[in-house]
This record gives C-alpha cells, sequence and structure tokens, in this order.
C-alpha cells in the first residue's frame, strides 16, 4: 500500500479533524455557554405565592429575564423556612436551567439537620440580592410605648412577657432571642407557623409583642400596631422615626439577606452569564420599587462574594446555635 507523505491532503484532512476535535473538547463550556439560555429557565422561589419575598423575587427575574432575553418561569416550592426549596435547587442539574433562591438562613438550618446539604459547597453563588426589615410591635394601646418600656418590665417580671415569631430557629426567633441576651431580659417565645398566624394573635391580644419582617407594616401605618425598633443597621425610609436596635444600645442587626444560586457544579460560563443577568436587575429602577415597597434594603454583592459571605455567617451560626442551644428547643417542639 502506498504511504501517503506528511503533504498529502488526507493526512492534513486527519490532522486538522484531530486538533477540531481536541479543541471542542478544551473548551465545551464555551460552546455550550454561547447559546446560552436558548430555552425558559426555572427559578425556584422557596416561598408561598404573594408574599413579599415572592412579590419581590417575580420582579427581579423579570428584570433578569430581559438582560438574558428568555423567560424566567417563578416556581413556587415553600416550606420548612425556606429548606424545601434550596433543596430542591441543591438537587438540580447544574446547566444553568434550574436556579433559585437561597435565603442566608441555610447556614443555620443546614447545621440543625433541616438541609441535607452544605452551604458552603453545595451551591454555585449567582448574586446577594436584597435583605429584610424586621421590627419589634404591639398594640396600639398596649402599656408599652418605648422599647425601653418593655425591657424595664421584662427585667422586673422575667419570662411573663410574651412575643410570637416564625418558627424556632429562623431569624425571628433567633434576632428576638439576641436581643433579649443583649437587653438582659427572659422573655416567653411562643412559635408560629409564619408571621401572619401570630400577626392575628398579637391583634387578638394573645401575645404581648410580635417579632417579624415588615407584614406589619400596614397595621402600623394604619395605627393598630406601634413599632417599638427595626433590626437593621439603618432605619428603613418608611420608618424613619423608630429607632434601631442599635440606635438604643445594643448591637444586634438582623437582615436575614437573600441570594440567588444555582447547583454546584454550574459551568463558569454559564455562570458569568447569570452573574451579569442578576447585577443588572438588581440595579434596575422596577427591583428598586419593589423593596421600597417592602422594606427591603438592597444588598448587592457578586456572586464569589457572597459565597465567602456565606462561609463567614456558617461560622458565626455554629456559635449562635450553640448560644441559644438551638438544637435542643428543635428537639422539644
Amino acid at each position: 500500500m502506498k504511504k501517503h507523505s506528511a503533504a498529502s491532503p488526507l493526512r492534513r484532512t486527519l490532522l486538522l479533524g484531530g486538533a477540531a476535535m481536541a479543541a471542542s473538547a478544551l473548551l465545551p463550556r464555551a460552546a455550550r455557554a454561547a447559546g446560552f439560555p436558548d430555552r425558559p429557565i426555572t427559578f425556584i422561589c422557596p416561598w408561598a405565592v404573594g408574599g413579599t419575598a415572592d412579590q419581590s423575587m417575580r420582579v427581579l427575574c423579570q428584570a433578569a429575564g430581559k438582560a438574558l432575553n428568555q423567560t424566567i418561569v417563578v416556581e413556587n416550592r415553600a416550606g420548612a423556612s425556606g429548606m424545601i426549596g434550596a433543596k430542591a435547587i441543591a438537587a438540580a442539574k447544574p446547566d444553568g436551567y434550574t436556579i433559585g433562591q437561597i435565603p442566608i438562613s441555610v447556614t443555620r438550618f443546614a447545621q440543625l439537620n433541616m438541609l441535607s446539604a452544605d452551604p458552603r459547597t453545595d451551591f454555585t453563588y449567582i448574586a446577594r440580592t436584597s435583605g429584610q426589615t424586621f421590627g419589634i410591635v404591639v398594640k396600639a394601646n398596649s402599656r408599652f410605648k418605648t422599647l425601653a418600656d418593655m425591657v424595664a418590665y421584662a427585667k422586673r417580671n422575667p419570662g411573663l412577657v410574651s412575643y410570637g415569631h416564625a418558627g424556632v430557629g429562623g431569624a425571628t426567633h433567633v434576632g428576638m432571642e439576641q436581643f433579649a441576651i443583649a437587653a438582659g431580659i427572659k422573655l416567653n417565645a411562643i412559635a408560629y407557623k409564619g408571621g401572619a398566624p401570630a400577626l392575628q394573635d398579637l391583634l387578638g391580644g394573645q401575645i404581648d409583642l410580635l417579632a417579624d419582617s415588615s407584614s406589619w407594616a400596614p397595621q402600623v401605618q394604619a395605627g393598630n400596631l406601634r413599632l417599638l425598633a427595626t433590626w437593621g443597621e439603618r432605619r428603613p425610609p418608611r420608618f424613619r422615626d423608630s429607632p434601631t436596635l442599635k440606635d438604643l444600645g445594643y448591637d444586634v442587626v438582623v437582615d436575614a439577606p437573600n441570594g440567588v444560586g444555582a447547583p454546584k457544579g454550574l459551568d463558569p460560563a454559564v455562570d458569568k452569564i447569570l452573574r451579569d443577568a442578576f447585577r443588572q436587575a438588581v440595579a434596575s429602577d422596577d427591583f428598586r420599587k419593589i423593596t421600597d415597597t417592602i422594606d427591603a434594603p438592597i444588598m448587592y454583592l457578586d456572586g464569589p462574594d457572597y459565597q465567602r459571605y456565606v462561609s463567614q455567617v456558617y461560622d458565626q451560626e455554629t456559635q449562635l446555635i450553640a448560644r441559644l442551644k438551638l438544637k435542643a428547643l428543635l428537639q422539644q417542639g
């Protein structure tokens, strides 16, 4: 059989074909990302339809969808303090077509065995978006006109003042207990299956205080409730007359920021496309309007920065869980 020279057409074809195959093996991510996204993206919202988190995430997804020139479909998977949705995100295929909201509480609930995923390693973080405004409210006719009134009474009557919260280990429970420690008081914590039933019991006089996110805002503005203090770094625009815990001398800040993430193993090129889209979405006028409406401060961080933030909070939560004996409380409940 005749041998082909190095310069023969067949050899050149084989060499070029081999080079093309090698290049495609080396650059599959760029090739895949080039057409991303070419179909709708599913966004898992771990909260119920109609709530403040759901409202803000829908506006965020609309803005991100415009940047991507693709539809983002919001799918609500509520329950277990947001952990059902977080679990679904962690278990999804890491192709960029399933993403969702990841609350910072994953750092606590993973350590309380309520999430079978490690938030430090099992997600690809796309962006931190916004926080929440939490506060302590009482009925308008309460004996407690100020937070100082309540603290003074609680010191004289340990365990007598009751407060409602949205579940053991959640931000409202943990934040209130941090405050109680800082104030040197003992309160009677009553767990509810969400902030709405706790709010109803406050209005009905069954509890003395409510610790919750700004679900109380309409009732405060209507004059039915009094806001004693908020928990953020700064006073929210709608409630500038109400002090923060820091204003009152308590070194407690709780803002429970939310973020957007995907499963671990996401193609870096796809990750960048999503990060760019959600950066634009967080900066959009539409998102700022909805966050202003629900008193949710913008707290943007890019994905890698958010990943580092999650790891820092995880370590802080380890200490907090031990200090508040949260594992024992969950076993009792």
